[in-house]
């Protein structure tokens, strides 16, 4: 029997209906279990289940009446990633130099960098007709699973790709750190092309600029960006590059790695961790959730209007309707995410160059607002503070990178993270990792089937 769209459609929802019913666990059972949602306690302390030496954050200080929130630090390889970032000189990028440090483990001098930042733009290529063979096919709004696609596509132009041997594995990351910008890039110009009605510029990236100035460069028709463009772009990479092995991308690397797979496989894992709105997706929902604020607000510059809409959001009655406000609370921040306020520090110039202004204003106001109503209507057991995707997202618009690539962006710069944890899980571990899950079900006698 052939069965209509509708029909199936119907069948989808009844049984969708079913499995809500039967697959509900009593949320009591958690805690008599002791088990960590997300394996997170209530202080949004996550459970300990690796060592690393790639990064550190800091949320606490430990203090003899225990623990207290602090300003949040994030150190790649123990140097305050806020030093990495104001130690660059001027007109000098720094993406390549901390993409060394964390791969390495040490800064490099000036002839290590030029070697590191040589064999990336060598590598700096697809292979021939990739572009438009891969690429250009089946383009989609979705550029995350458009990357990923031809992440798993590269598998097939190597001839080692499954050879786990550890300086097979870095070339392999290598690649990708320098091929990321173009799979990105290309697959947002094919969609424009394609789906937008737009005109198709694929530029060669040039092995004389740093990453943030190519990206730069391939996405813009003339090819053109100022100085505080590249320089904006060049931090915000940084900052998004790395964050602890317990973040879900990161995690997901390292789980995947442990089961033996290859490294294309565990990219491709990765990046469709990170595409989710409760990971990197979440800058894009800042920025839509912006945009809903607007087109709801009569006026918003005044304090009252936007409450009352923040209000709304946290008891559901707006935007998604997920109760959240984007760009709000961190896992483990409670004080301060240190990555937020380095954007905030140089978000109010780009705006000046821009002429955003008022949208600089508007998001210093719901940064104020949203810790307050978030405070006063739900139960927080730690500190609420702006995340780095509150400030992230604008900072993209203002340098016109459009909405569907912002979490790409996102992605380019953390494959080095991800790269570094593949290779800390191959070097350290030999053991597949296999957490438990407690069964709570209810033993049922089988039924013959005339009987049922």
């Amino acid at each position: 029997m052939k069965y209509t769209k509708e029909k199936i459609s119907q069948f989808e929802k009844k049984y969708a209906d079913i499995c809500l019913d039967n697959g509900k666990i009593d949320i009591e059972l958690y805690d008599k279990y002791g088990v960590k949602r997300g394996l997170r306690d209530k202080n949004g302390n996550g459970v300990l289940a690796g060592l690393t030496k790639i990064s550190e954050i800091t949320a606490f200080k430990e203090t003899e009446n225990g623990r207290i929130p602090c300003e949040g630090l994030l150190a790649y390889r123990g140097i305050n990633v806020i030093d990495l970032i104001n130690g660059r000189e001027k007109r000098r990028f720094g993406f390549e130099e901390a993409a060394y440090l964390l791969l390495f483990g040490s800064l490099p001098d000036k002839t290590q960098l030029e070697e590191f930042t040589g064999v990336l733009a060598s590598l700096r290529t697809l292979p021939t007709n990739f572009t438009r063979d891969v690429i250009m096919k089946a383009s989609n709004k979705d550029l995350m699973n458009s990357i990923t696609r031809s992440v798993l596509t590269l598998f097939a132009y190597d001839d080692r790709a499954s050879d786990l041997e550890l300086s097979n594995v870095m070339h392999q990351c290598l690649r990708l750190i320098s091929c990321f910008p173009m799979l990105s890039v290309y697959a947002y110009q094919a969609y424009n092309y394609y789906e937008n009605g737009g005109s198709l510029y694929i530029h060669r990236p040039d092995p004389k600029l740093s990453t943030a100035e190519n990206i730069l460069r391939m996405l813009r028709p003339d090819m053109k960006y100022t100085a505080l463009e590249a320089q904006v772009l060049d931090t915000a990479l940084i900052l998004h590059m790395e964050h602890g092995g317990g973040n879900n991308s990161s995690f997901t690397t390292h789980v995947v790695t442990s089961s033996g797979s290859d490294t294309y496989s565990v990219m491709a894992a990765a990046l469709s961790s990170l595409k989710g709105p409760k990971h990197g997706g979440a800058n894009t929902k800042v920025v839509e959730m912006i945009d809903d604020l607007k087109a709801n607000v009569k006026d918003t510059k005044d304090p009252d209007e936007v409450r009352k809409y923040l209000e709304k959001l946290v008891d559901k009655e707006a935007f998604d309707k997920k109760g959240l406000i984007y760009g709000m609370g961190h896992a483990i921040y409670s004080v301060s995410d240190p990555r937020a306020q380095v954007f905030k520090s140089f978000v109010k110039e780009l705006a000046i160059e821009k002429g955003r202004e008022d949208d600089y204003e508007l998001y210093s106001m719901i940064e104020k607002m949203g810790k307050e109503v978030i405070t006063r209507k739900r139960k927080i057991y730690k500190g609420v503070s702006v995340n780095v995707d509150f400030y992230s997202g604008l900072v993209y618009s203002m340098l016109s990178i459009p909405y569907e690539l912002f979490t790409p962006i996102f992605a380019i710069a953390r494959v080095v993270g991800w790269s570094a944890h593949r290779i800390e899980e191959l070097i350290n571990t030999d053991k597949i990792i296999r957490p438990a899950y407690r069964s709570v079900l209810d033993s049922q006698p089988y039924i013959p089937f005339e009987e049922r």
